[in-house]
């Protein structure tokens, strides 16, 4: 249910605002001419992907463009007061800007990790935020701090109020956000990509708080994502961005029915759908370089059943036999173990060659855990991974080197899973030479070329740096490094989670073309039912360490044998367009 427009007065009123920014004496726009009204008790969605402008735009509100290098040469945004009162923002001096902010403007940031001071108690962080904008008491602002907590629904205010942000779960941290932003009842809250690579659950109850909170209190809000199924659970009307510009605005049916641009097309159509199943996913590409055919090619019912008819005839490539994970928590002086955390319990299953196998689960559920413990990164406590008929778990340190080459594993973050001092180029060269894999590095070299140009990447990107290149990309520079040792069985771990759902579709058709090409096996992991119901033949649910169910992946979605598989497919966003 969409949030009720209280009134068609504007609060805030953008026009033909610009942003740019100076590098090396060049002048690079980023926001073009843009104009938007945000209505009085409303909520409007921002949608498009990253270096749309979406967040320039929303920091450019907040008078955060970063200097000295970002600037605003043109434009107004216009605050009216409810006695009609208009102040341009972009005229406020940073002293009266800074009582603004947090007062009448807030903002929900991305990334509540790098938001938050690791430093600081959660609770004194909130705290702060009051004392700053309001004379009251220490006590007065703790009551207060506490009655915020308690109104987010985090599940023990006080617990909360006194850890630190890596104690508490990714949502539980969105949520000390939300009750930071609110501390000072603000006007305006802008919201920034507030649920990216959230699981769907708790995705879908911060966006159910966040209508709660909208309307509880008035407040007019923004809300910037780059998936339009999200924008489309809470947002009443929609603009979309693309390159510095809105290329398309009006409200969610219009936007969802009736689209106009190619661009919005494009958005629309990248997110795997959830009634059909295309042999591939449609790219931004496919829409703002079109020649007039976007139809789509589906696997047919019929096609399914004889693919997996010779799929499962041959003999299972991996088995997992009673794997449990048990992680020790608190040890006494002799080192004897006090208090366990069982992450893995009991799981077993097989995987046949060209298959890929589908995991999903909440964050918590064990899911990454047992990837890494089929690979022994990290060891099972007992059970065993059979790989063909080589028992992984009795393998000494040579062997399980060796074996390695034909099981590999993409990781959730391609960041931090690439050595920032070294070039993507060595970075895939590497894994070859540890196993002395062709003759030498010219022979290495040229391979790498062919790995990068077969990702969708240019040989000539070798002597670059990962912070060269865009989330999208350095997946795809992971994927080659993987590729590399020209392994058999892949363990895919979130690998598309935090990407853009235009670049995500890119990522998962060059998964499936390079399991085709490669005659590769995948065990696909992610807390997103609708990409894995896409990309797998069959599909495991995990809850708390075990297999909650396992089946066919369309049987498994279109007829749950258990409650908790309905609850992640009713979290699934943009199911129903009101």
């Amino acid at each position: 249910m969409k949030p009720d427009i209280i009134t068609t007065q504007a609060i805030l009123t953008v026009s033909d605002l610009s942003i740019s920014f100076n590098h090396d004496g060049v002048e690079i726009p980023a926001v073009d001419h843009i104009s938007f009204e945000l209505l009085r008790g409303s909520t409007l969605g921002i949608v498009g992907e990253s270096g749309s402008g979406k967040s320039l735009t929303a920091l450019a509100i907040m008078g955060l463009i970063p200097k000295p290098n970002g600037r605003v040469p043109n434009g107004s945004i216009r605050f009216h007061t409810t006695g009609g009162t208009d102040f341009d923002l972009l005229q406020f001096p940073e002293k009266e800007m800074r009582h603004w902010r947090g007062k009448k403007i807030a903002m929900i940031f991305q990334e509540p990790m790098t938001s938050l001071n690791p430093a600081y108690r959660c609770g004194k962080q909130v705290i702060e935020n009051i004392l700053e904008h309001e004379k009251v008491s220490f006590s007065e602002a703790r009551t207060r701090t506490l009655d915020l907590f308690r109104e987010v629904m985090l599940p023990d205010p006080e617990r909360t109020f006194d850890a630190y942000p890596h104690q508490i779960s990714g949502g539980q941290k969105q949520r000390v956000m939300i009750a930071m932003a609110l501390a000072c009842n603000p006007d305006i809250l802008i919201a920034d990509e507030p649920t990216t690579a959230l699981d769907v659950t708790v995705q879908k109850t911060i966006l159910e708080l966040l209508r709660t909170l909208q309307k509880k209190h008035n407040i007019s809000l923004i809300f910037i994502s780059h998936n339009l199924d999200v924008i489309a659970e809470i947002a009443s009307n929609v603009l979309v961005m693309y390159k510095g510009k809105i290329v398309e605005k009006g409200s969610i049916e219009q936007i969802f029915n009736h689209p106009q641009h190619p661009y919005t097309k494009g958005l629309l159509a990248c997110r795997p759908p959830l009634g059909k199943r295309p042999d591939r996913l449609k790219v931004i590409a496919d829409f703002m370089e079109t020649t007039g055919n976007e139809s789509d090619t589906f696997v047919t019912q019929s096609e399914r059943n004889r693919q997996h008819e010779k799929l499962y005839s041959e003999r299972p490539i991996l088995r997992a036999e009673g794997i449990n994970t048990v992680f020790t928590l608190k040890r006494n002086l002799a080192g004897r173990s006090l208090k366990e955390y069982k992450a893995v319990s009991n799981v077993s299953f097989e995987v046949y060659p060209g298959e890929t196998l589908g995991l999903v689960g909440e964050s918590g559920c064990g899911k990454t855990t047992l990837g890494r413990t089929l690979l022994r990164l990290v060891e099972p406590s007992s059970g065993n991974t059979i790989y063909k008929d080589t028992q992984v778990n009795t393998l000494n340190v040579n062997d399980l080197r060796d074996i390695r080459k034909k099981l590999q594993i993409i990781f959730q973050d391609p960041y931090s899973s690439l050595n920032p001092r070294i070039t993507i180029g060595e970075a895939i060269i590497e894994p070859m030479r540890v196993h002395k894999l062709h003759e030498n590095d010219n022979t290495r070299k040229a391979k790498v070329a062919d790995l990068l140009q077969k990702v969708g990447l240019d040989a000539a990107h070798y002597g670059r740096y990962p912070h060269e290149f865009s989330g999208g990309q350095r997946q795809r520079i992971c994927i080659a490094r993987a590729l590399a040792v020209e392994p058999e069985f892949i363990i895919c771990d979130e690998s598309v989670s935090a990407l853009d759902v235009s670049v995500q579709a890119q990522v998962l058709n060059l998964l499936n073309d390079l399991k085709k090409e490669f005659g590769l096996t995948y065990l696909f992991i992610s807390h997103d039912l609708s990409v894995v119901r896409y990309m797998s033949d069959r599909l495991m649910v995990m809850k708390n360490g075990e297999i909650q169910e396992m089946g066919d992946a369309d049987e498994v979605y279109s007829n749950p044998k258990s409650e908790y598989t309905r609850k992640l497919i009713n979290a699934i966003p943009g199911r129903e367009i009101a």
